[in-house]
Protein backbone atom coordinates (compact mmCIF):
# COMPACT_ATOMS: atom_id res chain seq x y z
CA UNK A 1 0.00 0.00 0.00
CA UNK A 2 2.71 2.15 0.77
CA UNK A 3 4.79 3.59 -2.24
CA UNK A 4 7.93 6.04 -2.35
CA UNK A 5 9.22 7.92 -5.26
CA UNK A 6 12.68 9.34 -5.59
CA UNK A 7 12.89 12.36 -7.65
CA UNK A 8 15.34 15.09 -8.60
CA UNK A 9 18.69 13.52 -9.31
CA UNK A 10 21.06 14.22 -12.25
CA UNK A 11 24.73 15.03 -13.12
CA UNK A 12 26.24 17.99 -12.10
CA UNK A 13 29.58 19.52 -11.84
CA UNK A 14 31.71 19.05 -8.66
CA UNK A 15 30.46 21.85 -6.11
CA UNK A 16 27.24 22.12 -7.13
CA UNK A 17 23.66 21.33 -5.50
CA UNK A 18 20.92 19.35 -6.10
CA UNK A 19 17.68 18.74 -3.96
CA UNK A 20 16.19 14.91 -4.27
CA UNK A 21 12.18 14.30 -3.69
CA UNK A 22 10.42 11.43 -1.98
CA UNK A 23 6.78 11.20 -1.94
CA UNK A 24 4.69 8.93 -0.65
CA UNK A 25 1.28 7.63 -1.27
CA UNK A 26 -1.64 7.89 0.84
CA UNK A 27 -2.62 10.24 2.63
CA UNK A 28 -1.98 9.05 6.07
CA UNK A 29 0.97 8.18 5.54
CA UNK A 30 2.47 8.87 9.28
CA UNK A 31 5.93 6.65 9.67
CA UNK A 32 8.10 7.08 12.76
CA UNK A 33 11.27 8.17 10.14
CA UNK A 34 12.48 8.56 7.27
CA UNK A 35 16.09 8.44 5.28
CA UNK A 36 17.97 8.66 2.87
CA UNK A 37 20.49 5.92 1.76
CA UNK A 38 23.03 6.13 -1.18
CA UNK A 39 24.99 2.86 -3.08
CA UNK A 40 27.45 3.09 -5.62
CA UNK A 41 28.39 0.29 -7.62
CA UNK A 42 29.97 -2.61 -6.14
CA UNK A 43 28.92 -0.74 -2.96
CA UNK A 44 26.44 -1.66 -0.15
CA UNK A 45 24.17 0.68 0.67
CA UNK A 46 25.09 3.21 3.17
CA UNK A 47 23.06 5.66 5.18
CA UNK A 48 23.11 9.46 4.54
CA UNK A 49 20.62 11.14 6.75
CA UNK A 50 17.62 10.88 8.49
CA UNK A 51 14.43 12.62 10.11
CA UNK A 52 11.81 11.50 12.49
CA UNK A 53 8.75 12.13 10.77
CA UNK A 54 8.14 15.30 13.64
CA UNK A 55 10.85 16.76 12.08
CA UNK A 56 12.27 16.93 15.96
CA UNK A 57 15.73 14.83 14.97
CA UNK A 58 17.94 14.73 11.95
CA UNK A 59 20.70 12.40 11.66
CA UNK A 60 23.77 12.84 9.12
CA UNK A 61 26.53 10.90 8.21
CA UNK A 62 29.98 12.39 8.73
CA UNK A 63 30.42 12.59 5.54
CA UNK A 64 27.90 14.67 4.73
CA UNK A 65 27.77 16.82 7.48
CA UNK A 66 27.44 20.75 6.83
CA UNK A 67 26.54 20.10 2.94
CA UNK A 68 23.13 17.70 3.39
CA UNK A 69 20.35 18.44 4.86
CA UNK A 70 17.23 16.10 5.19
CA UNK A 71 13.74 18.07 5.73
CA UNK A 72 10.47 16.29 5.32
CA UNK A 73 7.05 18.14 4.46
CA UNK A 74 4.12 15.62 6.45
CA UNK A 75 1.47 17.40 4.77
CA UNK A 76 2.77 16.88 1.05
CA UNK A 77 3.81 13.43 2.62
CA UNK A 78 7.86 13.98 1.27
CA UNK A 79 11.01 14.44 2.02
CA UNK A 80 13.67 16.03 1.06
CA UNK A 81 17.58 16.13 0.50
CA UNK A 82 19.46 19.41 -0.16
CA UNK A 83 22.26 18.39 -1.20
CA UNK A 84 25.25 21.15 -1.63
CA UNK A 85 28.90 21.34 -2.34
CA UNK A 86 29.02 17.78 -4.02
CA UNK A 87 31.93 15.94 -4.88
CA UNK A 88 32.59 13.16 -7.14
CA UNK A 89 32.28 10.71 -4.23
CA UNK A 90 28.89 11.28 -4.04
CA UNK A 91 27.78 9.65 -7.02
CA UNK A 92 25.33 7.19 -6.39
CA UNK A 93 21.74 5.79 -6.21
CA UNK A 94 20.27 7.76 -3.73
CA UNK A 95 16.92 5.63 -2.03
CA UNK A 96 14.58 6.54 0.23
CA UNK A 97 13.21 4.81 3.05
CA UNK A 98 10.74 4.65 6.01
CA UNK A 99 10.65 2.49 9.28
CA UNK A 100 7.36 2.09 11.41
CA UNK A 101 9.13 2.03 14.37
CA UNK A 102 11.71 3.41 16.56
CA UNK A 103 13.82 0.52 16.24
CA UNK A 104 14.87 -2.18 13.74
CA UNK A 105 15.10 -1.67 9.88
CA UNK A 106 13.68 0.19 7.61
CA UNK A 107 10.27 -0.70 6.19
CA UNK A 108 9.84 0.29 2.68
CA UNK A 109 12.07 1.46 0.07
CA UNK A 110 11.76 3.90 -3.31
CA UNK A 111 13.35 2.57 -6.05
CA UNK A 112 16.11 5.16 -6.55
CA UNK A 113 17.49 8.22 -8.35
CA UNK A 114 20.99 8.66 -9.47
CA UNK A 115 23.45 11.19 -8.66
CA UNK A 116 26.93 11.93 -10.63
CA UNK A 117 28.86 14.46 -9.59
CA UNK A 118 31.52 14.93 -12.02
CA UNK A 119 34.91 16.73 -12.39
Amino acid sequence: QVQLVESGGGLVQAGGSLRLSCAASGRTFSPYAMGWFRQAPGKHRDFVAAISWGGDSTSYADSVKGRFTISRDAAKNTVYLQMNSLKPEDTAVYSCGARVRSWGDYNYWGQGTQVTVSS
